[in-house]
């Protein structure tokens, strides 16, 4: 045959080649559907993932020849950019065959319509036909986490505005989707897809292997005109599923338009509201998540954030256990059944119980945890946690007796906020000039000072009616103290009187400086003992832990993973469900760590946490508010007020940037029913729709969402840090810290000595128990993000990623400020230090 007569027959050989079965189809008794002008097209060009060609030989051109052939690719490639797989002959470009009108390009982007084949006659005069091919390619990362991999089947559909590809396994050589692993693919289809839509995972057997779980990071698809689309996933995917991603450029519902994404919206929403049901825990609190939604679903219907379909398996169990070492029931199976994608991940549970279980045991094999009694003398104390002294806590075991210390401790220890600028004195706390006149000294007096705003008072007035308990068998007693300090023209803020209780009269003696030692420090004890109360019920966990769990739960319900708000949201929510479930399983039930160590119970912390909401308010919630309120904006050395007010002020920074992004206008905000959906159930299972909390029930304005984000995530970051991460620090000195009090605060003045005072202290195993507690609390376990760190990336939009990098700025130059600050400090304050700051609540 001469060289050139082969030329002709290129075409049919090349079109034969693409529709007849491979080797392997053959083997597997499958093969390829014939392709019909007109018809559906099935075939993908390709098996198991791998690209099929055929090399054509230059046929003994010459260079001249290979020259304008390489010319005529090019303009070729400028005429029609998104067609690939066109005959590499130099011959005048063709043009398409009239079809029939539903078989005509998509005029948007020259595609074929959905599901049909786009056929050029290959050269002049012969009948043979040319498919034009679109080549997607695919870049699938899995999370680096421990058994993040799979070895089930994973295969894509892309979905687009003019069709959707054929379902096609993603398979190579060797192991697909290791943990940590980057893996290319291509996906290829008959025809264009226009604008990328969807990407649906399908995630099914393999083989006889059981089914696993498997974290999908993210999904890049580079089209073939070059583009790129980011699917953002960041999830588990457990068991055989579907799940549907959409690109990563965020949208509120009023940007969607298309019966297909308000459709899918809806459908997600839907999933996550059936797997993530409020609870009502106590009349009077904040709603919570219902584990029990996760225990009645199968193990494989445990939902992914986007799944849309699932298959079956179960498993059972019940009842409260005792782990070895610690002293209270654990809840294990409402710890065992939480939705992988707000559970734990390995190495944080792997990190939580090496903190725990040594520190435990070691104080159960040292008798600690059983041994009742008063201690014999105060300097026992210092061997409760020999091994897990830090700076601070020595510094507070030598200073915490010293009223220049306690007063410190309203400033900048772990329950900043109590204070409260006063003009003149409540009639419930009836102090004289003539009680305070020794410590003021001669050039002023008390109303001189009221005047001058350097009176501050201390009110807990929420412990008088608060129920009390019984430990080791013994009643406790709970005083609700009035303490009045001073700010002396030193700078230094110092106790002037202490009333144990609300009522004054004879039963209720003003406790001064000039006072008997024990007795002003027995009176100091009862103060920090109702500190200990009000912080660790209402400032800690009902104000940071509850809340944030509300606000984490509205976030799932109600903003689709598209959504700005969810995606700015999302790493502020991280593990706040799993610690808060790990509370109420070891801290909040029955016999439980707070029946076992507290003077007021269980049923204690439901009345403060009741209480405490009923009178929380939204000034209250916003830092820059409150501070202004509570008139302790001019307080020097006030290292909490000043670090949280920079945080405060990077965090609206950010927020605004990103607000403003999304929302231009006021119509914009009014106009998003999803944002306004998650606004109603903050209110509503949050705040229990209380007008008088002040609390947004609808959002009007950009200004008011930018407020009310920025307070979200300084409360689920920065005010979290400040009131959990020093607990240890402030309370491994017992004394400064007591649970309880087991004698009823003083009625008269004189009678303290110390052993009475060791007689009103905690037992010895009560102690044990609640310094572990600190412990456990104050030491973040593995797998941290600080604030400000987004691995995860939600925001593919170039100006969102400015926006969190111009944030991590700001908070490492606040970061540089506070520790040159802290250089010149007798005792540092690190617990606002940004890095030191996790995003989220997460212990």
């Amino acid at each position: 045959m001469p060289r050139g007569a082969f030329r002709p027959c290129l075409p049919a050989l090349y079109f034969a080649f693409l529709t007849c079965p491979t080797p392997e189809q053959r083997m597997s008794g499958t093969q390829a559907p014939d392709i019909h002008l007109g018809e559906p097209a099935r075939g993908t060009g390709c098996v198991r993932g791998k690209q099929t060609s055929i090399r054509v030989q230059d046929c003994g051109r010459g260079e001249g020849a290979r020259a304008a052939s390489r010319e005529l690719r090019r303009e070729k490639a400028q005429e029609h950019p998104r067609e690939s797989w066109v005959h590499p002959q130099p011959y005048p470009a063709p043009q398409p065959l009239a079809l029939h009108p539903e078989t005509q390009p998509c005029p948007a982007c020259r595609s074929s319509p959905p599901g049909r084949l786009l056929l050029r006659p290959a050269l002049p005069g012969h009948p043979f036909l040319l498919p034009i091919m679109a080549v997607y390619r695919l870049c699938v990362t899995t999370g680096p986490y421990l058994r993040a991999g799979t070895l089930d089947n994973i295969s894509v559909t892309l979905v687009g505005t003019c069709g959707e590809s054929p379902k096609q396994r993603l398979d190579r050589m060797g192991r697909d989707f290791a943990p940590g692993s980057v893996q290319k693919y291509k996906v290829r289809c008959t025809a264009e897809l226009g604008e990328l839509l969807l990407l649906r995972v399908h995630k099914e057997r393999y083989a006889f292997f059981r089914k696993d779980s498997w974290y999908c990071s993210r999904i890049c698809v580079t089209e073939p005109d070059g583009t790129v689309s980011h699917f953002p996933c960041y999830q588990w995917i457990e068991g055989y599923c579907t799940v549907e991603l959409r690109p990563g450029t965020a949208r509120t519902i009023c940007q969607d338009s298309l019966p297909l994404l308000l459709d899918h919206r809806t459908r997600e929403l839907r999933a996550r509201q059936e797997c993530y049901r409020w609870k009502i825990y106590a009349p009077g609190f904040p709603c919570m998540v219902d584990v029990n939604s996760f225990q009645e679903m199968e193990s494989d219907k445990k939902f992914a954030l986007t799944k849309t379909t699932t298959c079956v398996d179960q498993g059972d169990s019940s009842g409260n256990r005792y782990l070895p070492g610690f002293p209270m029931k654990i809840d294990i199976p409402s710890l065992m059944y939480m939705e992988p994608n707000v559970r734990y991940s390995a190495t944080k549970t792997i990190s939580l119980l090496f903190n725990a279980i040594p520190a435990s045991l070691g104080m159960k094999l040292r008798g600690l945890l059983d041994r009742k009694g008063s201690w014999k003398k105060l300097d026992d104390m210092q061997n409760i946690f020999w091994c897990h002294k830090t700076f601070t806590t020595k510094y507070v075991t030598e200073h915490w007796c010293e009223d220049h210390f306690f007063g410190y401790q309203y400033l900048n220890g772990v329950n900043p906020i109590m204070l409260h600028c006063i003009s003149s004195l409540p009639s419930k706390l009836p102090v004289t000039n003539d009680m305070v006149a020794p410590l003021l000294g001669q050039d002023t007096c008390l109303q001189t000072e009221l005047e001058m705003g350097n009176i501050f008072l201390a009110d807990y007035w929420i412990l008088a009616e608060a129920p009390t308990h019984c430990l080791n068998g013994r009643r406790q007693y709970v005083a609700a103290p009035l303490c009045l300090l001073w700010l002396s023209p030193q700078g230094a803020l110092v106790p002037l009187a202490i009333q144990l209780s609300q009522t004054p009269g004879p039963d209720s003696p003003i406790f001064l400086p000039t006072d008997s030692e024990w007795d002003w420090l027995l009176a100091k004890t009862w103060v920090r003992n109702s500190e200990f109360l009000v912080h660790e019920n209402n400032t800690h966990f009902l104000c940071t832990h509850l809340l944030c769990e509300a606000f984490a739960m509205a976030t799932l319900r109600q903003l689709p993973l598209c959504h700005p708000i969810y995606k700015l949201l999302l790493p502020h929510t991280r593990y706040t469900l799993q610690v808060n479930t790990i509370a109420r399983a070891t801290l909040l039930n029955p016999e439980g760590l707070v029946d076992q160590v507290t003077s007021i119970g269980r049923q204690g912390l439901i009345y403060l946490m009741s209480t405490g909401l009923a009178h929380f308010t939204y000034t209250n919630f916003c830092l820059p508010d409150s501070l202004r309120a509570r008139g302790v904006l001019a307080i020097p050395n006030y290292h909490y007020r000043d670090d949280g007010l920079k945080i405060w002020a990077a965090i609206e920074s950010f927020v605004s940037e990103i607000v403003g992004y999304y929302y231009p206008s006021d119509a914009s905000v009014q106009q998003d029913s999803e944002l306004q959906a998650w606004t109603g159930e903050i209110f509503a299972q949050a705040f229990l729709g209380r007008e008088s909390s002040g609390f947004p029930s609808r959002l009007c304005t950009p200004g008011e969402m930018v407020k009310f984000l920025t307070a979200i995530i300084f409360n689920c970051s920065a005010q979290h840090a400040a009131v959990n991460s020093g607990q240890h620090d402030f309370g491994a000195w017992m004394p400064n810290a007591p649970s309880s009090m087991r004698q009823p605060p003083p009625q008269t003045k004189g009678t303290t000595t110390l052993k009475t005072y060791l007689d009103t202290l905690p037992e010895v195993n009560i102690s044990c128990n609640n310094l572990l507690l600190f412990w456990l609390v104050s030491q973040e376990p593995k797998d941290q993000r600080p604030l400000g760190t987004y691995p995860d990336e939600h925001f593919t939009e170039e100006a969102p990623r400015r926006s969190i990098a111009a944030f991590q700025s700001r908070l490492a130059q606040i970061s540089r400020d506070i520790q040159e600050r802290n250089q010149g400090l007798a005792l540092p304050y690190t617990y606002l230090d940004p890095p030191l700051i996790e995003n989220s609540v997460s212990i």
